[in-house]
This record gives structure tokens, C-alpha cells and sequence, in this order.
């Protein structure tokens, strides 16, 4: 059996359209570069047919991509309780063991972004922090063995 993606209903809507795109809009526009690039001769030395098909390639593999997500997709209603973590909760917390504060928000795993605090429910620290309050210590299991403690400051 597949495993379920989790996701808010706005993610999935946003990948559908995606999807959609992809399909109806990007492709054809590929495949006239391809038919464009074909028709000026020679195959074996054209580079803009070779860019024409790795992009096709690309574009594929992210069509079947997003349509594994959507197929597999585990909607999650958007809870607005903030007196505990949950998918979509803005969390500051305190890492004990370096001295800082750091605020990340919960996403589903399809919307992470590392470099702008979004972590998914699904990672080390992301499954730590679910279902604690503000106060709540929570122990992160990383995958070298080692554990670390984040202390939950605030929730939004």
C-alpha cells in the first residue's frame, strides 16, 4: 500500500493546479520545441533538441510526481487552535543546548521549504513538536542516534 501524504486542502487544490499546468500548458509548449528543433535536420548534433527532450523528461517526472501526491493525498482540515502544535502551527521554541530561539512552521511534506523555517509533520522534529503546548519539552530523535530538547515558547 502507498503511503498517505498529509496536506491541507489548500495544498492539494495548489498542486492541482500545478498539475494542470504542467499537463495543459507546459507540455505542448514542449513538444513544439521538440517538432521545432526536429525540423532543423540533424538529431545527433542539436543541442537544442537534446534541451527540448531533457526538459520533456523533467517535465514528466514532475507530472508523475504531483499525481502520486494528489492520489495519495491524506487532506487535513486546518485547525486554528493555537494551545497546542499541529499541521500548520507557527511554533517558536528554544534549543537548550545551543542558546537560541528558532521559529519554524508545520507543513505538510509537500510544502517544506528548510531555508525559510518549514518543516514537515513527518520530520524528526516536526513529529516531536506535534500535539505539545507552550512550556512542553520536546525530545528530537535524530536519525545519527544522538536526541536533542527544543522548548516550546510560543504557538500561533
Amino acid at each position: 500500500m502507498a503511503e498517505l501524504i498529509v496536506m491541507t486542502k489548500k495544498n492539494y487544490e495548489d498542486l492541482k493546479k500545478e498539475l494542470e499546468y504542467l499537463v495543459k500548458v507546459k507540455r505542448p509548449e514542449i513538444i513544439e520545441r521538440i517538432a521545432e528543433a526536429r525540423s532543423h535536420g540533424d538529431l545527433s548534433e542539436n543541442a537544442e533538441y537534446d534541451a527540448a527532450r531533457e526538459e520533456q523528461r523533467s517535465n514528466e517526472g514532475k507530472i508523475a510526481e504531483i499525481e502520486y501526491k494528489i492520489k495519495n493525498a491524506d487532506i487535513r482540515e486546518e485547525v486554528t487552535d493555537t494551545s497546542y502544535v499541529h499541521l500548520g502551527s507557527v511554533v517558536t521554541v528554544y534549543d537548550e543546548d545551543l542558546g537560541e530561539e528558532e521559529v519554524y512552521t508545520i507543513t505538510s511534506v509537500t510544502e517544506v521549504d528548510v531555508m525559510t523555517g518549514k518543516i514537515s509533520v513527518e520530520s524528526p522534529m516536526g513529529a516531536a513538536l506535534l500535539r505539545k503546548k507552550v512550556g512542553d519539552k520536546a525530545e528530537v530523535k535524530c536519525p545519527d542516534g544522538s536526541t536533542y530538547t527544543l522548548k516550546i515558547t510560543a504557538i500561533k
